[in-house]
C-alpha cells in the first residue's frame, strides 16, 4: 500500500481503535511523508494514536524536528505535550528552547519529566564551539532546578541527565549529587543519585 493510501485511512478512520490501528501503520513505514499528518495526530484526543504518531516521529528522527517544531499548535495543550515528548527523544539540539521552557514551566509532571530528560539527551554536535560553553551552563542550571521540584519523577529525570551530561563538569555535578543524596527523601530518587554517583567516581 502507498504511503498516500495510509495516509487517507488515518483521515477515514471511524473509530479510536481503528485510528491507533491506522496511525500505527503509517507511523511504521518510515516515510517523511508521513510527517504532517503524524504532527497532526498529536493534536487529536487520543492518546493511543499520540503515542503511536510519536514512535513514529522518532523513528523518522531528525527530519522531523523542523516540521515539529514550525507546526506546535500553541492553542492545543495536548499537541504541545506530545510534541515536547518527540522532541525530547530525538535529542535535536534546536528543541533546546522549547525544552527548556517545558522543563521550567509546563503543568504537567510528566511533560517537565520528559522535557528534562530530553535536556540529557542533546546531541552537543548542533551547537556551535561559540555557543556551547553558555547553553551547557543553562542545561546543568535547570537540570539543578527539576531535581529540586516537588515532583519525584522530575527529579529522578534531572538526575539521569545529570549523569547523562556530566563530562561538562564532572566534579561540580558529584559534589552537587552528593549534597543532593543526603537531603533526598524518596528512596527510588535516592537510589537513582547513589547509582549515578557509583558511574561517575
Amino acid at each position: 500500500m502507498s504511503i498516500e493510501f495510509k495516509i487517507k485511512k488515518v483521515r477515514e478512520a471511524d473509530s479510536s481503535q481503528n485510528l491507533v490501528m491506522a496511525v500505527s501503520e503509517l507511523a511504521s513505514q518510515g516515510d517523511q511523508a508521513a510527517i504532517p499528518t503524524l504532527i497532526e495526530v498529536l493534536g487529536y484526543n487520543n492518546p493511543g494514536a499520540a503515542v503511536a504518531a510519536v514512535n513514529g516521529l522518532v523513528k523518522l528522527g531528525r527530519v522531523s524536528v523542523e516540521p515539529i517544531l514550525n507546526q506546535i499548535d500553541g492553542y492545543n495543550y495536548g499537541a504541545r505535550a506530545w510534541a515536547v515528548r518527540a522532541l525530547a527523544e530525538i535529542g535535536d539540539g534546536r528543541a533546546l528552547e522549547l525544552l527548556l521552557d517545558s522543563a521550567a514551566n509546563d503543568f504537567s509532571a510528566s511533560v517537565r519529566r520528559s522535557a528534562t530528560k530530553g535536556l540529557g539527551n542533546l546531541t552537543w554536535k548542533d551547537f556551535s564551539a561559540q555557543q556551547l560553553c553558555d547553553i551547557k551552563q543553562v542545561i546543568i542550571d535547570s537540570l539543578l532546578k527539576a531535581s529540586q521540584e516537588p515532583e519525584w519523577v522530575v527529579r529522578y529525570a534531572a538526575i539521569s541527565s545529570l549523569e547523562a551530561i556530566a563530562s561538562i563538569d564532572q566534579p561540580k555535578i558529584i559534589q552537587y549529587l552528593q549534597t543532593r543524596k543526603s537531603i533526598e527523601t524518596d528512596m527510588t530518587v535516592g537510589a537513582r543519585i547513589q547509582m549515578a554517583l557509583e558511574k561517575l567516581l
